[in-house]
């Protein structure tokens, strides 16, 4: 007997949809998206999203002879506290900050963004909500948004669950690379504040929220102005405007280091030319109250506090001594707040980073 067009398909005739990937939501969150990655235009990115790669123009952005900057990151399980909590809007910034923070540090300008969203279930909404954090962090660091992917994956991720991961790229004028080679015992470590834990971390700073047993909609007890998930959600700061502004004004920046995971004991000396060090005086870190709730509450040792967080310094600049009073000046001029917070020495027995007094938490 023939057979029909279901019954050579299978009778349940199933479809993309059922199988739990919906392509009209897709196509309605990129429609939402449209306005959102036209505002991050910049002069070199111009093009609409929507083709199968992100172009952009060099020459239009005014390099002359420049070499190209790439990195890459993601935010972590702080979009744990984000899909708990229903909070979509700033977590976009953490993914760009986390990007283009690593470009800065080398001289570069961030000159374009990608992004990657990954969710069990899309909901346009939420979605949307994610790709606007991230088209504000994009502004923040002058970059455009010229593209990147949702990706619905039921059977990878709960329905709510949802990562992310980007990808930023920049470039830098030839012979304006840092660090520099020039890297010498005496130079000094300025160090400019952070808003708070940033983006790293997380693993240990949500258990010990569970342990205590706090609700992300209480107060936060270092910051009863706030609830918890606010306060922790506070998105990684975007150091990059200041920075240019200050590396255009002066050519006194040695290098910089962005304090991310690994805090200052890993981060500090993948600047420094072997045989350097740093000692680091911690009496001079102005420590968040965060900071020293979560030293308190989980009973972190010091040592495994600056190497897991940034401690309130979320990024480091390295100075000549005779200098410091210019780059310090010219990062006021930026609208930062630079603090002295160690000196470059010669390394001993093996050991990069070295500490002396105690953080204030």
């Amino acid at each position: 007997m023939a057979r029909s067009d279901d019954d050579a398909t299978g009778r349940n005739g199933l479809s993309y949809a059922q199988s739990g990937v919906d392509i009209d939501a897709g196509n309605a969150m990129v429609e939402r998206i449209k306005p959102l990655v036209r505002a991050t235009r910049r002069p070199g990115a111009d093009a609409e999203i929507g083709g199968f790669g992100g172009l952009f123009d060099l020459k239009a952005a005014g390099f002359k002879d420049p070499i190209l900057v790439a990195a890459t990151d993601g935010v972590g399980t702080k979009v744990k506290i984000s899909i708990e909590t229903g909070r979509y809007d700033t977590i976009g910034i953490d993914l760009v900050a986390m990007c283009v923070n690593d470009l800065v540090v080398q001289g570069a300008e961030p000159l374009f963004f990608l992004d990657y969203y990954a969710t069990g279930r899309l909901d346009p909404a939420a979605g949307a909500a994610v790709v606007a954090g991230i088209a504000r962090g994009c502004a923040m660091a002058g970059c455009a948004l010229i593209g990147g992917e949702t990706a619905e994956m039921p059977g990878l991720y709960q329905v709510g669950d949802y990562d992310l991961a980007g990808f930023a790229v920049g470039a830098v004028e030839r012979g304006r690379v840092l660090p520099r080679s020039d890297i010498r015992p005496g130079d000094v470590v300025l160090g400019l504040p952070s808003s708070g834990v940033h983006s790293n971390g997380f693993s240990l700073v949500r258990r010990i929220v569970a342990d205590s047993g706090l609700a992300w909609d209480g107060p936060a007890p270092f910051d009863p102005g706030q609830t918890l998930a606010d306060a922790l959600l506070t998105p990684t700061r975007i150091y990059v405007r200041p920075l240019l502004a200050v590396l255009t004004a002066t050519s006194s920046i040695k290098a910089m280091a962005h304090i991310t995971g690994g805090g200052f004991l890993d981060n500090l000396p993948r600047i420094l030319p072997a045989g350097l060090g740093v000692s680091l005086d911690l009496d001079a870190v102005p420590a968040l109250s965060v900071f020293g709730w979560l030293a308190r509450q989980g009973g972190i040792a010091e040592r495994e506090m600056l190497r897991t967080f940034n401690c309130g310094i979320g990024m480091a600049i390295l100075t000549a001594r005779e200098a410091v009073a210019e780059t310090q000046a010219a990062l006021r001029g930026a609208g930062e707040a630079p603090v002295p917070i160690g000196e470059v020495v010669a390394a001993l027995q093996g050991a990069n980073v070295l500490t002396r007094g105690r953080l204030r938490l």
